[in-house]
């Protein structure tokens, strides 16, 4: 079993290993970009990454899934992953952080 210290930091390595994975459109991490919903890490070491996708007809969809399932996979202590997508609610750029905003100009 984790302990909850454990947990905590691998849910941080999580969004690290997210923020290195770019949407093919649009030249920004998931993380920044407000695709990631959610990141949970049970005791035994499964994550559950909760996202959207820009576009609920993004092209680039399974590829966009496979590469936060395997990149993830790779983190310390994770086990299993579980990529659930989801379009509720649906993304716009008000999801954005910050720094997306700034990168692509519209702040």
């Amino acid at each position: 079993m984790a302990t909850p210290q454990e947990i905590l930091q691998a849910e941080q390595d999580i969004v690290l290993v997210l923020k290195n994975i770019y949407d093919p459109e649009i030249p920004v991490n998931i993380y920044d970009l407000g695709l990631v919903y959610e990141i949970e890490v049970e005791p035994g070491g499964i994550a559950t990454i909760r996202m959207t996708l820009t576009a609920p007809n993004c092209p680039m969809a399974e590829q966009l899934v496979e590469e936060v399932n395997a990149q993830v996979a790779k983190v310390k202590g994770i086990s299993e992953v579980n990529v659930i997508l989801t379009f509720d609610p649906p993304w716009d750029k008000n999801m954005m952080s910050e720094e997306a905003l700034l990168e692509l100009g519209l702040f």
